[in-house]
């Protein structure tokens, strides 16, 4: 619709997720008429982020090292580990300041429409970290979904021969929904009120 480099910033934003069309030509126009400093510094910043960030060897969250703030701090619980899909879903759990356990990212949710199966997510990793026995609860925490219920699913049949307590956020959060959407407050209850997974 735009010609040369216009058009070619519309369909870059475009390819964000949850950016439409319309969504991506606001956001072209609003840089266009924006300060060029405050343009230069996203710019800088979106560079920084791809050099600087990468993901935890230990969990798969975010991190500027190369274990996270999270497994590195002495005073979280070694004996329970939180599995969550994303790394957004660290933020969501850590915002209710309740939790107090390590966490492992699996990098997505096991989905046979979209070709994603255990072997495509960080299921070894987690399998090695269980292998000492350090653990002993394993809260699966996956979105309320189809895909997070089966991804819950198959890794509480994958460690039940480790006698491990493997537990799951009670209700409260909704069917179908996202854990970076859910307020502190419902989280916290789910949390509090998850319950053993018996497969």
């Amino acid at each position: 619709m735009y010609e040369g480099v216009i058009q070619d910033l519309i369909d870059e934003l475009g390819r964000l997720p949850g950016v439409g069309p319309k969504g991506a030509q606001r956001i072209a126009f609003y840089l266009l008429a924006a300060d060029p400093e405050d343009v230069r510094r996203l710019a800088s910043t979106l560079v920084e982020v791809t050099e600087r960030v990468r993901f935890c060897r230990t969990c798969g969250n975010v991190a500027e090292q190369e274990e996270c703030r999270i497994c590195r701090d002495p005073r979280r619980e070694l004996s329970v580990i939180c599995v969550v899909e994303e790394p957004k879903d660290v933020a969501a759990v850590e915002k209710m300041r309740e939790y107090r356990g390590r966490y492992h990212v699996l990098g997505g949710a096991i989905s046979p429409i979209e070709g994603v199966g255990p072997e495509d997510l960080r299921i070894k990793e987690l399998m090695v970290r269980l292998a000492d026995g350090t653990v002993t609860e394993l809260i699966l925490a996956m979105d309320p979904n189809l895909e997070g219920e089966a991804t819950a699913t198959y890794l509480a049949r994958l460690v039940k021969p480790m006698g491990l307590r493997v537990t799951r956020p009670a209700s409260g959060l909704p069917v179908g929904g996202d854990l970076e959407y859910a307020d502190e407050i419902t989280l916290g209850r789910a949390f509090e009120g998850r319950r053993l997974l018996d497969v």
